[in-house]
């Protein structure tokens, strides 16, 4: 083997006016929401630690630095070629292209565009060159819109995780932070690139790091732990079984379900506390059973509620309760994936990118309950949930990790274990005393950064009246559907401000009103393209043939559709026909849409479960 050479790099070194190739044999990105999911928040709790409202820019030089693992490079013919790493390079190119995006309006700016592309001989490349995504990743950058349908797997994914990065980019990082983060992103975030000057040296050095035949999981520390203190061989092989059985059907459903499960499990039952939001604090029972489970657990054994100081204790953990929380984990985790008769509030919540459902979802649970008490316990607590998370869109609140990780751990905590009469008891006076509802912000638009929590909104609304019309479901056609066929978000008023200009003064005045969710629907993506730029007083007609959402705008529905009106006439909505769409109509529509979502997200349905 020839010299290696392992250098530490910052983001910025490893990437400006750097090149990069991915050979055609590996050239898949498979990243998927969660690993998006997790890199975001470890960079912003790691930049939060450090960030202060009094500190100027230059403040961030000191601030702690971030380890994000090692590639491995093949440099060979005077190219670099990409052999272990390209996942998380694709997905920080990913973010740096969503924080150019993000900083194109403001004065104060951490420039990125350099680690994106670089330019040679008057030809622009970006610095990570891969021929099939070249379309794609040009999209991305210049902010526009990209059909991956039909496109290869890699190109698809990157469309979908630039969604996620989008969807799920903390909120406390905007504003007045972001180029803070951005410097810190750049100089403080470091890889260490290893390079070798053959594919054979590259791909030793690649199976040696990744040989995990003698390593062992967390999990199956846990499993040695807690086996070795089950006294009876018999009833030791049995508990074997049990684990073997309930980790093999976790591990179907995908990698690190079984973590992750431990960790829901461990929390919803388990955790007491948390490191509180100060500089320095240390990490408590919910911190340390995200990232070492396994050791909290031997830690812990003596506390009264793990009982883990007999053989007997031992064999309960195993064969009662992991038996238990992970047959009722599985089911959650199927249910976040599909519609479930009872459970479809699981899905809503999951489908809004709210990862933390499963521990507090599983916090009222008790082995002792009953199949039906512990499913109408999941299911009022999903409920709850779900209302909560849409209330704070609509209030202009972010629901990524970092935000809700305290807000769930203390309601984790405060339901943990209770009666079902109790727990519909406590979480509906929760709803209640709420300063924020759906009144309490009548102005509620859609801007870039909530796009596909108002997608899904539309979705759940319109899902709403047709099933109160007698009509079945649609909404997993509503939030699944690709091609043409997929739902996007229709603006009733086209862009067109010179049509309005009777009423608005101002472009801008317009353009607020137009991103109104009074003035939104959710139609397919070929009638937008048919449709969407016409007059509403043309368009409207075409709206009969759509959702009940749209066809509520026009006045044959209210004479040949008698579901729709038996539903009018019960719930007293204030739905109504319009030959025109002004200001007006428009207001009234807004209106109408606030109590249509108080009528969505009522918190009585969390009493009606327990027949009150």
């Amino acid at each position: 083997m020839r010299k290696i050479e392992g250098t530490a790099k910052t983001v910025r070194q490893l990437l400006s006016a750097a090149k990069y190739s991915i050979d055609y044999y590996q050239r898949d990105y498979r990243w998927g929401e969660k690993q998006v999911h997790e890199l975001l928040d470890d960079l912003a709790d790691q930049f939060l630690e450090d960030y202060s409202e009094e500190h100027e820019r230059r403040e961030v030089q000191n601030y702690g630095h971030y380890f994000l693992g090692s590639i491995i490079i093949s440099d060979k013919d005077s190219k670099k070629f990409i052999v272990d790493g390209q996942q998380r390079l694709t997905t920080l190119t990913l973010l740096l292209i969503y924080l150019h995006n993000l900083q194109r309006e403001r004065k104060e700016v951490s420039a990125v565009a350099e680690m994106i592309f670089s330019e040679q001989f008057g030809e622009k490349s970006f610095n990570i060159q891969v021929d099939e995504r070249i379309p794609c990743m040009e999209a991305l950058f210049e902010n526009q819109s990209y059909d991956a349908e039909g496109k290869p797997e890699s190109v698809q994914n990157i469309v979908a995780r630039y969604d996620d990065i989008t969807n799920l980019f903390p909120d406390e990082l905007s504003e007045r932070v972001l180029p803070f983060f951005v410097d810190w992103l750049k100089e403080n975030v470091h890889l260490v690139e290893i390079t070798a000057h053959s594919d054979e040296d590259a791909y030793t050095i690649f199976e040696t790091m990744n040989d995990r035949g003698l390593s062992l999981s967390p999990v199956d520390m846990l499993k040695g732990y807690l086996l070795a203190g089950i006294t009876e061989s018999t009833k030791r092989t049995e508990a074997h079984e049990m684990w073997k059985q309930r980790i093999a059907a976790l591990a179907d459903i995908g990698k690190d379900v079984d973590a992750d499960f431990f960790k829901a499990w461990l929390r919803s039952q388990y955790a007491k506390n948390i490191r509180a939001r100060e500089k320095g604090a240390k990490p408590e029972d919910f911190d340390r059973i995200g990232t070492e489970f396994h050791r909290w657990v031997r830690e812990n054994s003596h506390r009264e509620d793990l009982n883990l100081t007999t053989s007997g204790g031992y064999c309960r953990f195993i064969d009662r309760d992991f038996n238990f929380y992970s047959r009722h984990y599985l089911q959650l985790v199927q249910a976040s994936s599909a519609l479930m008769p009872r459970l479809e509030h699981v899905y809503y919540n999951a489908k809004h990118g709210f990862t933390l459902q499963y521990p507090v979802l599983l916090a009222p649970l008790t082995p002792e309950d009953s199949e039906e008490v512990a499913l109408r316990k999941l299911r009022v607590v999903a409920m709850y949930l779900d209302i909560l998370l849409i209330r704070r869109i609509w209030n202009w609140h972010s629901n990524d990790f970092s935000t809700m990780q305290y807000a769930a751990f203390l309601t984790m905590r405060d339901i943990r274990r209770l009666p079902m009469d109790e727990l519909a008891s406590v979480l509906y006076q929760r709803l209640k005393t709420d300063r924020e509802s759906f009144t309490s912000n009548d102005r509620f638009f859609m801007h870039q950064q909530n796009r596909n929590p108002v997608r899904l909104i539309l979705a759940r609304m319109t899902d709403y009246i047709e099933q109160q019309s007698g009509q079945p479901s649609h909404f997993a056609e509503y939030v699944t559907a690709m091609g043409n066929q997929r739902y996007e978000v229709e603006h009733i008023w086209a862009n067109h401000y010179e049509r309005h200009t009777d009423e608005f003064a101002h472009q801008r005045d317009f353009a607020e009103y137009r991103n109104r969710i009074g003035d939104l629907l959710l139609l397919p993506k070929s009638f937008n393209a048919s449709y969407g730029d016409l007059p509403y007083d043309e368009k409207v007609q075409h709206y009969y043939g759509q959702n009940l959402l749209a066809q509520s705008l026009n006045e044959q529905t209210y004479r040949h559709n008698p579901g729709f009106e038996r539903f009018v006439h019960q719930s007293g909505l204030r739905f109504q026909p319009y030959e025109r769409f002004n200001k007006e109509q428009l207001d009234a529509r807004q209106a109408l849409y606030i109590e249509l979502a108080e009528h969505v997200w009522n918190p009585e349905q969390l009493l009606r479960e327990v027949g009150r």
